[in-house]
Order: C-alpha cells, then structure tokens, then sequence
C-alpha cells in the first residue's frame, strides 16, 4: 500500500542478517508485558495509529484482562528494528507485514500459520476484497497474513491546471495510451507542461530545458514493480512480472512488451513532459511537486487520498489510469496484511487480537477514519462513506476493485534481491538514459537468483 510513499523491499543487510535466525537464535523470553497478558503490535503507518488504538480498546472490552501495546514506527526503520528484534527474541507477537517481506519470513520459520489456529483458522478469502486474502498464503498451503486493508493507484490532478489548459473531468477519464505514440494520455500531459515563457509543450518554440510545470510528476524509478510510476501502463499493456501469478519462478523484464513500455515512459522526460529523475527526493514527492505547482498530474496511491486533497490553496481532482493497448485500463492491487510471530509470548491472545483486527468490527472503525480502505467490504463501505463526507472522490480508486482491472503486486522469493538489482538498473534507464535492452541482462540475473530455489 511504498505506502507508503511507496513501501519499497527491505536492505540487503537487514535480509542477510535475518538469515541468522535459519541457523539458530535467542529463544524468546517472557516480558513483563507479556507476564500481564499484553499482546505487543507493531505497525508503520502513523495515519493509522488512532484507528488502531480504537480497535484495540474494543478488543479489550471484548477480552477482559488482555492488553493491547501498539508501537509506530516510520517505515525507513521499521523492518531493520523487527528484524533485530526477531533475531534478540523481542518480536512483537503480531505486526503489519508487507507483501514483499512474507516469503522471507515463511522460510526463515518466524510466522505462525493462522489457519492452524483456533482463532483464526475461520479465515475465509471470500471474506474480503477478491484476491486480497489468497495473496497471504504460501508455497506449502498455509495462511500466514490476516487481511488488513487495501490500494489502488490512479492520476491525481491540480483542477486549476487542468482547467486552465481546457481539460475536462471527463477527459482525464478517458484518456489512452500506447508506445509509438503516446496517445491521448500523452498528448494531454504535453498540453499540461509549460516552460518559463509560457509555451505549452505541444506548442512550437518549447523549451524542454526550462519546464516551470510538468505535465507529469516524478516518483522515483519504480525499482522492481513500479507501484506508482510505469506499472499501470505495463499491466495495460498486457505485460506480467513473472510466469505465475503468485510464486512465480522467473521474471519477464526481457519481454518487448515491458521494455517498449518503460523506454516511452521514462522518454516523456527526454521530451520534457515527465518530471526528471533528480527532481524527486523524500521531501519533494509528487504530492509537493502538484502542490508547489510544479506538476499538472501524479500517479500515486489511494493511501495519499488525504494529502493530496488536503494541499493547501490547491483544488484536488483524481481520475481513472488510461487504457493501454490491451483495450483495457490496470491499476495495481496491494494489501497489508496482520502476521503473528511463532514465538508470540501469549499466543492465544495474540491470535484473538489478529482475529479481532480481520473482523467487521475492527475494519469498520479504521474505515471511519478515512485513511484507507479496510479488507472487508464492511470496512470498505464505511471508509468510502468517510471519504465523501471529508469531500474526497475515491471513485477512481474504487471502480477498479468493481471493474475487475486490477493486478496483484509480484510475489515471489528474493524480493530483496529483486529489487536491489532492479532499483539501480532502473533509475540508470530513467536518469542515464541507458538502453532498455540493458534490462535483460539484468533480468537474467534475477532469474539466476531465483533458480538457487528450484
């Protein structure tokens, strides 16, 4: 859901020394908190901190005598510490766990398998939204994720922007795209760059060298799955990470369909449409870039709703992604999800908890929040109802999930590794404008890497 600017795979490091948990490691003592029937979570998302202290005050009710400890912390630290929490034996019993990290974690043997126990063995998918709770099972048939919410990507826009370039609503929503030659999608953000004279870009005299707006922010150059910046265009160009759809055993970087894609894409900065590379950083995200004005429109998440409607002296807008050359538009699909830890000091009560935190109850109080979208549909209908009267459209956000244009995030063993060798290969692409041809060779390591499993 990076959501969560885009919740990106963990260092090397922290995979290399999670790996001493495979050989042997401290065996969990009891703390006082766990001594007084304390179940200890952890979570990254400081938005979502209040919704969650309100579940855990209803579960508390609900389970009288048990306690429920919740600690934050920022996503740029919060695998490194439960990493090293996991290898000294303080893990918290449960923790929001990220696609990315889970494979991992089912070989390294620190998750519990949920449907093994009482509490949350009646974990159906049909619970939630389609394909959010299958994506949680593993290689060996078990569930080690409780569904906990969900996100889409689409286009936010600055309304002023757009107005002033004579661009509808409507339009934004219906746009499309190809590789040869862009398409309407396109040809609206040319409209929407203007250099330091004032000269659109699809106007004679534009200087691609001096932009003061940009059709289209920058996020960064996608690393391996290209969450906010290119995947909505390769899915709807017909293109798939891997040859399965979970646990796939090799990637397709190679394909010319992948390739045409990224080289167009990253080729709207050549032309001066797109944002450059060395434009973003931490703190210029697309939502600063819209904000201050230098950016027309950003593909960015459901989870940034609240900020990019909450920029100050700016008219938000969002719209659907453009159809590809598949006839079709794409938007990924990605959830979070609850793991409890093998070694979870007060086990029946930390599996109440992940019990409590999947049921309508929990989901529809973090869905009065507005901040995401909960797994279940329960918690889905209040979060939409939250949004509308906070005056935020998520409509294009939500009509993919009822459209059935999704796509799940690429599961497979060795994120890390994944992303570590595509992150550099990527940003050379965009920033150096390095051939796309160079992605095979870095594809075919990769697949090297995924083969040592075979």
């Amino acid at each position: 859901m990076l959501r969560r600017s885009s919740r990106g795979p963990a260092a090397l490091a922290a995979a290399v020394a999670l790996s001493l948990l495979a050989v042997g490691c401290a065996t969990r003592s009891p703390t006082s908190a766990e001594s007084s029937h304390t179940v200890t979570y952890w979570l990254w998302d400081a938005n979502q901190l209040p919704g969650y202290q309100e579940c855990a005050q209803g579960f508390e009710k609900r389970n009288p005598g048990l306690k429920v400890d919740i600690s934050q912390i920022g996503w740029d630290d919060y695998w490194t510490k439960l990493t090293a929490s996991m290898i000294a034996g303080t893990e918290p019993d449960v923790f929001t766990d990220h696609i990315t990290k889970f494979a991992q974690f089912i070989d390294l043997d620190v998750l519990a398998p949920l449907d093994e126990l009482p509490a949350t063995r009646g974990i159906e998918d049909t619970d939630y939204q389609p394909g959010l709770a299958a994506a949680w099972i593993g290689q060996d048939g078990h569930r080690y994720g409780s569904p906990k919410d969900w996100d889409t990507i689409a286009m936010y826009y600055n309304k002023k922007l757009t107005e002033d370039a004579g661009i509808s609503d409507d339009t934004l929503n219906s746009l499309a795209w190809n590789p040869t030659d862009g398409g309407t999608f396109e040809r609206t953000i040319a409209h929407l760059t203007v250099d330091t004279k004032g000269r659109r870009g699809d106007e004679p005299g534009f200087d691609r060298h001096n932009v003061k707006t940009y059709g289209l922010a920058t996020n960064d150059a996608g690393e391996a799955n290209g969450q906010t910046q290119w995947s909505a265009f390769t899915a709807s160009a017909g293109w798939n990470y891997t040859d399965k759809k979970a646990w796939g055993t090799h990637y397709n970087y190679d394909d010319p369909v992948f390739q045409s894609t990224v080289e167009w894409y990253f080729g709207l900065a050549e032309k001066g449409y797109l944002a450059p590379f060395e434009a973003f950083s931490k703190s210029n995200g697309p939502d600063v870039q819209l904000g201050s004005g230098r950016a027309a429109l950003a593909l960015h998440g459901s989870w940034m709703a609240k900020t990019y409607y909450g920029l100050k002296g700016i008219e938000t807008g969002s719209a659907l992604t453009p159809v590809g050359p598949s006839g079709k538009r794409a938007t990924m699909l990605n959830g979070l999800a609850d793991s409890l830890t093998r070694r979870a000091g007060n086990k029946p009560a930390a599996q109440k908890w992940v019990a409590y935190l999947a049921s309508d109850a929990c989901q529809r109080t973090v869905g009065t929040y507005g901040v995401v979208f909960p797994a279940s549909k329960a918690g889905t209908e209040v979060a939409i109802a939250a949004y509308e009267k906070a005056g935020i459209d998520v409509t294009a956000f939500t009509r993919p999930v009822a459209d059935g244009t999704t796509f799940s995030y690429p599961i497979t063993d060795y994120a890390a590794d994944v992303a570590a060798l595509m992150k550099p290969a990527m940003q050379d692409v965009y920033a150096n404008g390095k051939p796309v041809g160079s992605l095979t060779k870095t594809n075919s390591q990769i697949n090297l890497i995924l083969s040592q499993g075979d």
